[in-house]
């Protein structure tokens, strides 16, 4: 993890339970140590309740029923190194404050990458989605965190094959763009995918496929996947290459990462960089870059 991540060294069960009651019925014991079950979904919401009350200063969250529950390390990690690579074009010092803004497109209903922005930068954030019942939930968010008014506006894309064209106001400019693709390209490969991580977690096919975190079919597949996703995503920053300095996105998997930067160097691309994160055995990548 990124050593500015308030989760590096693990969670302390106990000060979470005193921020958040309800976790403390999610607790069990594992090999005479507090833990949750990880592949409970509930207990993972719970856990990240708790994280976000204790650690992020929010005095309620929630998501929609059955949509993507974050993990909030990992969605930490990306915030940190995307500070990082602010500090690269701004004299090695990391930008905080108001005046820094940050585009994530398909923020979730737990918005959850604006409200660690907000509260590890003060940066402010303009949250877009697909999805109406997201962003009802998200505003929710919002309005029930003070602070967080000022920090976090949120923005609906009503045409779902666009990214950027609808959401992109003439008066916008952002210091980065985020994104959290869909990795799957269909139902059925998101089904597929699960079912055989799931069966390599419980070594065996007797037990029906559980996933642990969830998700809209919004969140989890489009059309082509990852690949196709971040490959618009490059195409339309660079319509808007005026207003957005980084354009950065997650890719979960290593063998998109050179045809994406093949097209990023075919179209002259000024910078282009590759961001490791590692969590546990899990590892993923940023691919970010910027056109001026």
């Amino acid at each position: 993890m990124h050593k500015r991540n308030k989760h590096l060294h693990g969670y302390d069960l106990k000060k979470l339970k005193a921020a958040y009651k309800g976790l403390s019925s999610h607790i069990i014991q594992l090999n005479e140590k507090d833990t949750i079950d990880f592949s409970n979904p509930k207990s993972v919401l719970e856990l990240n309740k708790a994280l976000l009350i204790a650690d992020y200063k929010l005095k309620y969250w929630n998501i929609m029923p059955n949509s993507l529950c974050p993990a909030v390390p990992g969605r930490a990690d990306y915030i940190h190194h995307l500070a990082d690579l602010l500090a690269t074009t701004n004299n090695g010092e990391i930008p905080t404050g108001k005046d820094v803004k940050i585009l994530d497109i398909g923020t979730g209903s737990s918005i959850i990458y604006p409200i660690i922005g907000a509260q590890e930068y003060n940066w402010d954030f303009i949250g877009t989605e697909i999805d109406r019942g997201s962003i009802q939930q998200g505003e929710v968010n919002v309005n029930k965190n003070i602070w967080l008014k000022k920090k976090i506006k949120l923005r609906f894309q009503d045409e779902r094959e666009n990214i950027l064209d609808g959401i992109m106001f003439p008066e916008d400019k952002f210091d980065a763009v985020i994104s959290n693709p869909p990795f799957f390209k269909s139902r059925e490969d998101n089904w597929t995918k699960s079912t055989k991580k799931f069966q390599n977690l419980k070594k065996g096919t007797e037990a029906p496929t559980v996933q642990n975190f969830a998700g809209h079919p919004n969140e989890l597949w489009c059309p082509g996947g990852e690949k196709a996703f971040i490959t618009k995503l490059i195409y339309d920053s660079q319509k808007y290459k005026k207003q957005i300095k980084w354009t950065t996105s997650l890719v979960s998997s290593k063998d998109h990462l050179k045809p994406l930067i093949s097209v990023l160097e075919y179209h002259k691309a000024a910078q282009v960089e590759v961001i490791e994160m590692t969590q546990g055995q899990k590892k993923m990548r940023i691919l970010a870059w910027r056109w001026e």
